[in-house]
């Protein structure tokens, strides 16, 4: 599934946010959440979050490296489970929740082979650093 578009939804005070009805099915099995770089979280499907994580362990020179090693470690460490309650829920780790600032309403954006959840104060800096980008691209 090809994900994409923007939905605002709440997440409730223990931390259950629902999925947009339209990718609800690409969660019947689960899916992993884990902090983005830009402070928002990222949200797999299994088998997404698989082959991301293949990608960026053939970027390293190779399974017994060090780097491969510290990017399995980076990587790995900082992704949790989740599972698509009957509501079309999630349940979103304590931690994760605080490292991106998520409570009440929150954006989810979708980028392609997964989807981000976005506070909307840190969505609108990230819009703007875009929108620079974006000039600056225009510029050339």
């Amino acid at each position: 599934m090809y994900f994409f578009g923007t939905f605002e939804h709440s997440i409730d005070e223990r931390g259950r946010l629902a999925i947009p009805a339209r990718y609800r099915s690409a969660f019947v099995d689960g899916g992993v959440l884990r902090p983005g770089p830009e402070g928002g979280l990222e949200l797999y499907t299994n088998a997404g979050f698989d082959t991301q994580f293949s990608t960026r362990l053939a970027e390293a020179t190779g399974n017994n490296s060090p780097d491969a090693r510290r990017l399995r470690r980076g990587f790995m460490s900082v992704a949790y489970p989740v599972e698509l309650g009957n509501q079309g829920r999630i349940l979103i780790e304590r931690q994760l929740r605080d490292s991106a600032m998520l409570t009440g309403k929150i954006l989810i954006i979708g980028c392609g082979d997964y989807l981000e959840l976005w506070h909307p104060d840190r969505w609108a800096q990230e819009l703007a650093r875009i929108a620079a980008l974006q000039a600056e691209a225009d510029r050339e």
